[in-house]
């Protein structure tokens, strides 16, 4: 296929299937630019995504992340994280050659309605996308983000979206007084939501809970290596713990068995139980049957929303700025970058990450 226009076609109700498609180019409306979208990362979270891509009352309405970049008669295309460059502009106050971080569809190309156009973006106000949470249709002008570094380009969109969603994490567990937790169990801990989690969670001066990575028994050694958390344990391990000890769990992939092994251990000693992704999107929770508290989810545009009506949007960056930056002088370390360049790299991205087959020590960045 030529890779100068395609899009990744991902069936509704099976999102194992997925399949290329060619792009057309149809002229642009009033209001309207043309984008090619230079790199894109491919991470769980984009699984979460697809997993929740029909309605699931997520937003409060009865739309899902599919909402964004495909009617509903339409094959679904799955949302990523990434920069673009501007080809075309049938809008006022973005010209050829505007470059851009913010939310696409897995495609080489991408067509958006531009509203709110200013010194440092846009909004798209493509009218299905107005009903969704306002955090993913804002579109920041490369020169106007206050914290990008060049030499941090690659790690924005593997990084970026996923270290904002732990930080938030973070942050509500301090708003929530540790929910009354002593150690704070995080599940899927080599994740990068995860380590941006740990990583904020260590930042916090004064009193805080422990930190304690769950992960595969292959990967303790490695991970504790790193530096994020207190400890790293294997989930075969979780019986080891002390069951008396007011805990946290924090379950970043939906894994069944791992919920139940720390419900079951913890029980009434687990204080707060929070459910971030769906990465193990094929995994049964059984969440009728568990001991302890009733799971609840964790929405970072919600959390957002709140920090930045609490502290302005100004000083909601700001916060977000600092701590994006600290992280940046250990991410390199973390995760090295796989670049894959293509359309038939890009859907064996994806089919990587659908099946937990990718390294979790790289950051997948797509090249279309």
């Amino acid at each position: 296929m030529n890779d100068t226009a395609w899009a990744i076609d991902i069936d509704r109700d099976a999102i194992s299937k997925a399949a290329l498609a060619r792009a057309e180019h149809a002229p642009l409306r009033a209001g309207e630019v043309r984008v090619r979208v230079d790199s894109y990362a491919m991470t769980a979270n984009n699984i979460t995504y697809a997993v929740f891509g029909k309605p699931a009352g997520l937003f409060g309405n009865d739309q899902g992340y599919w909402d964004f970049f495909a009617e509903r008669h339409a094959p679904a295309r799955l949302p990523v994280w990434g920069f673009a460059t501007v080809i075309e502009s049938a809008a006022e106050g973005i010209a050829p050659g505007d470059r851009f971080y913010g939310y696409y569809p897995m495609a080489s190309h991408a067509v958006l309605s531009a509203g709110k156009v200013g010194a440092g973006g846009f909004t798209d106000i493509t009218p299905r996308r107005t009903s969704l949470p306002p955090i993913y249709n804002q579109y920041q002008r490369i020169e106007a983000l206050p914290d990008y570094r060049a030499d941090h380009h690659d790690y924005w969109p593997i990084f970026r979206p996923l270290f904002l969603t732990g930080w938030l994490i973070a942050d509500q567990f301090e708003d929530e007084g540790d929910y009354g937790a002593d150690q704070i169990l995080i599940a899927s801990a080599s994740s990068k939501t995860a380590i941006g989690l740990g990583f904020a969670l260590a930042q916090r001066a004064g009193p805080r809970p422990v930190s304690i990575g769950l992960t595969s028994k292959a990967n303790v050694a490695a991970l504790a290596a790193q530096g994020i958390y207190d400890s790293v344990i294997a989930y075969d391990d979780i019986a080891t713990l002390d069951a008396a000890v007011p805990s946290a769990f924090v379950d970043m992939a939906g894994n069944g068995a791992v919920t139940r092994a720390v419900h079951g251990h913890f029980g009434d000693a687990l204080k707060v139980s929070i459910i971030v992704g769906k990465s193990h999107w094929d995994a049964e929770a059984d969440a009728a049957a568990l001991a302890g508290p009733e799971r609840q989810g964790f929405f970072a545009p919600g959390r957002s929303q709140k920090r930045v009506g609490d502290w302005g949007a100004a000083g909601f960056g700001q916060r977000i700025a600092e701590a994006w930056l600290g992280f940046m002088a250990v991410a390199p370390r973390i995760a090295r970058i796989d670049r894959r360049e293509g359309s038939a790299a890009a859907l064996d991205a994806y089919r990587e990450m659908l099946s937990g087959r990718a390294d979790p020590a790289a950051g997948i960045l797509v090249v279309p």
